[in-house]
């Protein structure tokens, strides 16, 4: 697939500056920049890149002033980050996806499939469960009884989808993920051991959620563990029993969030972020990287380290740390005084 500057300009909304007629056929990285290639300027710690390599389009900001004379194509853009997923998704929509279900594949009874679907080898799909339309179900998946997976749902190879499992359109679960397994839920005896509590609930996740590979994403005890509309979820994350995560919220690798903790609307939580349970996160909050959140938090700010405090609060107590051994002394001198 080749397509000019000026087709691209017109798909991300941009301005051209160069040669519109140029032509590309494939997505590089800026450092790989290469004849017939489009790539883009997104990060200004690349933007040497922009004067060393040869692809043939470059996306960059609409205010971007280049410092000495570049040789590629330009396309001025108000988000190069949106232009690129655009980019992105129209050479990938050209690659035909998989359809038909395989004769090695299982559909058990009283289940539904739509139309358009494709469901690969040994995909295992148990009793009276609907499937949507288009949806594509990779080899090795297993789903559940009695689960409902909505339309252009994307189910990567080895998931695992446990019984009871609603999942709305157009969500992707990645490679290894397993949605619906029990939450840790046990009650101490006397004698020291533990008694189950079993986890008669289940999981939703509602439309275009996005769930990364070898995430795992518990049951609840009661009710419905739930990811809302467009929640976007790393691999390696674990959410755990009744847990809600708000509209829009994303969160990176690693992040482990503990039973009936709720989190607002258009979170940010950074890899690696723990939450402990039972407490409430507010709306438009960003939590750093390795940070472990032990109260509930309020909308609208920003909050890092480990117990999790305001980031300006947090900065002043790093600083502290950092002369503690000045501080010290000083406290030492003025003792002996």
């Amino acid at each position: 697939m080749q397509l000019t500057a000026k087709e691209l300009a017109r798909k991300v909304h941009g301005t051209i500056e160069g040669d519109e007629n140029v032509k590309v056929w494939k997505p590089c990285k800026i450092e790989e920049g290469c004849e017939g290639g489009i790539t883009f300027l997104g990060n200004p710690k690349y933007t040497h890149y922009i004067y060393e390599q040869q692809a043939s389009i470059v996306i960059v900001r609409k205010d971007f002033v280049p410092e000495q004379p570049v040789g590629s194509t330009l396309i001025r853009v108000d988000n190069p980050y949106m232009a690129v997923a655009i980019l992105l998704h129209t050479f990938n929509e050209r690659t035909k996806p998989p359809r038909g279900r395989s004769w090695k594949s299982s559909v058990g009874r009283g289940s539904k499939v739509g139309k358009h679907c494709y469901i690969g080898q040994y995909a295992v799909i148990g009793r009276h469960t609907k499937i949507g339309n288009n949806v594509m179900i990779y080899p090795n998946a297993v789903i559940g009884d009695n689960c409902t997976i909505g339309d252009g749902t994307i189910i990567y190879a080895g998931v695992k989808i446990y019984e009871g499992v609603e999942i709305g359109c157009n969500c992707i679960i990645h490679a290894g993920a397993v949605i619906g397994a029990d939450g840790f839920g046990f009650a101490p005896t006397g004698d020291g051991s533990w008694n189950k509590i079993d986890q008669i609930g289940n999981v939703v996740l509602e439309d275009n959620v996005e769930v990364g590979a070898n995430t795992c994403i518990d049951r609840a005890t009661m009710g419905s563990t739930r990811l809302c509309q467009g929640v976007k979820v790393d691999n390696l994350c674990q959410v755990a029993h009744n847990v809600v995560v708000g509209r829009n919220t994303a969160m990176a690798s690693q992040v482990g969030i503990a039973g009936s903790c709720k989190v607002g609307e258009e979170c940010i939580i950074a890899g690696q972020a723990g939450l402990v349970g039972h407490i409430t996160v507010g709306n438009k909050v960003t939590i750093g990287a390795q940070s472990g959140v032990t109260h509930s938090v309020p909308s609208d700010i920003q909050i890092f380290g480990s117990p999790a405090m305001e980031a300006s609060k947090r900065r002043k107590v790093e600083v502290l740390v950092r002369n503690i051994e000045k501080i010290a002394d000083r406290l030492e001198k003025l003792e002996k005084k």
